[in-house]
């Protein structure tokens, strides 16, 4: 499975999730609005990657962790949203993808209404990854 494949059915596995492109880019949005989540590749750069919508502290938390793998992306950096490294080493293990189902939650979380972050609660989906 393709990242933007994996990335996709952690993304669309949250409740009241659609997708659309937005600048060119597969986006993934809570209900219409707002976005939680977008996958990265011609952001005139070498990463193929997706940003997140992240907690207070979160981006600068990853980004410390490994910033081979993290970084703050453009455009949305400025508001703490994550950039993740899709490509290179590491960026098929579980450990890896267990980090980005990790990330794309937090981002839904960081985004979607109280009532659906409940319903994400009280009955958690099957795991994608």
């Amino acid at each position: 499975m393709s990242p933007l494949d994996r990335l996709r059915a952690l993304c669309t596995a949250l409740p009241d999730v659609t997708e659309r492109v937005s600048h060119g880019e597969p986006a993934w949005f809570v209900r219409r609005s707002p976005q939680f989540a977008t996958f990265a590749d011609h952001h005139h750069d070498d990463r193929v990657a997706f940003w997140a919508a992240a907690p207070a502290g979160a981006q600068q938390d990853w980004i410390e962790r490994d910033p081979d793998r993290f970084f703050r992306p453009p455009y949305v950096g400025t508001r703490g949203w994550i950039g993740v490294r899709l490509d290179g080493p590491g960026a098929t293990g579980d450990a890896f993808w267990d980090d980005v189902a990790d990330i794309v939650e937090d981002a839904y979380r960081t985004v979607a209404p109280k009532t659906l972050v409940a319903r994400l609660d009280a009955e958690p989906g099957p795991d994608p990854r």
